[in-house]
C-alpha cells in the first residue's frame, strides 16, 4: 500500500487545484494524436480479451475516462481527490467515478479487463512503486492490459528523478527501469512509445506510453 502521508499530500494538493486542473486539461486529448492512438490500442486489447470493466486510475476530472467510454469501453474512474471526483461526476453524468487509492483498490482479484494509469503513477515515491504495480496486477484479469503514461529520464540508465510539478511532488522514470519493475510484479511489457518534446511544451521531457499485460498463470 502507498504510504498514507504521500497519498494525503497528493490528495490535498489536487483537491486545491481541481477546478484549475479540470479547465486546463478538459480538451487535452484534442491535440495529442499519439495519446489517442495509444488509448485506442488499449481499447482494442480489452476488446480482444473479451471486454469487461476498465479502470482509469487517477482519473482526475474524468475527461480520459469519458474518452474511453467513447471508444466503447466499460470504463470508470478512481481518484484519491474527492474534489476531482465531484467535478467528474458533474461533468460526465452517468459515468461511474469513485474516491479511492490506487494502492488499495476496492476491487476483487482479477476484476478488471484493463486499466489505465495516465500521469498518475508519477506522484508515487519510487520506493513505493513496486507495491503499487503489485496492486495493479492483483485487480487485473490474466492477460488483461495496463497502459501507463509518464515522463522519461534523460538517460535510460538514470534513476527516478524529481520533477518540478505545478501541483505536488512528481518523478520521471527510465522506461527500461519501469518495465523491469512491471516484470517483477508479473506484468509483461508488450509495447511502448516515446514522444519527443515539442516546441510549445512547458517541460522538455520525453513522454512515454508503456503497454503491459498481466502474465497469465502457468498453463493458461
Amino acid at each position: 500500500m502507498v504510504a498514507a502521508d504521500a497519498l494525503r499530500t497528493t490528495r490535498e494538493a489536487y483537491d486545491a487545484a481541481a477546478s484549475v486542473y479540470a479547465e486546463r486539461f478538459r480538451d487535452a486529448l484534442r491535440d495529442r494524436p499519439l495519446d489517442r492512438a495509444m488509448l485506442g490500442v488499449l481499447a482494442e486489447a480489452v476488446r480482444t480479451g473479451g471486454g469487461g470493466d476498465v479502470a482509469d486510475l487517477g482519473c482526475g476530472p474524468g475527461h480520459v475516462t469519458a474518452y474511453l467510454r467513447e471508444l466503447g469501453l466499460e470504463a470508470f474512474g478512481v481518484d484519491a481527490s474527492p474534489a476531482m471526483v465531484e467535478l467528474a461526476l458533474g461533468l460526465y453524468p452517468g459515468v461511474r467515478f469513485e474516491v479511492g487509492s490506487m494502492g488499495a483498490l476496492d476491487l476483487a482479484d482479477g476484476a478488471l479487463a484493463g486499466a489505465l494509469a495516465r500521469w498518475s503513477v508519477i506522484h508515487t515515491p519510487p520506493s513505493e512503486l513496486p507495491c503499487l504495480l503489485a496492486e495493479f496486477r492483483r485487480v487485473l484479469a490474466p492477460g488483461a492490459p495496463l497502459l501507463l503514461a509518464f515522463w522519461s529520464t534523460g538517460d535510460p540508465s538514470d534513476p527516478p528523478e524529481p520533477v518540478d510539478h505545478a501541483v505536488t511532488t512528481a518523478y520521471r522514470w527510465s522506461p527500461d527501469h519501469l518495465a523491469a519493475l512491471l516484470r517483477a510484479a508479473g506484468l509483461a511489457e508488450t509495447a511502448r512509445t516515446l514522444r519527443e518534446p515539442e516546441p510549445g511544451d512547458r517541460r522538455k521531457f520525453r513522454e512515454v506510453h508503456l503497454l503491459a499485460r498481466r502474465v497469465p498463470p502457468p498453463g493458461l
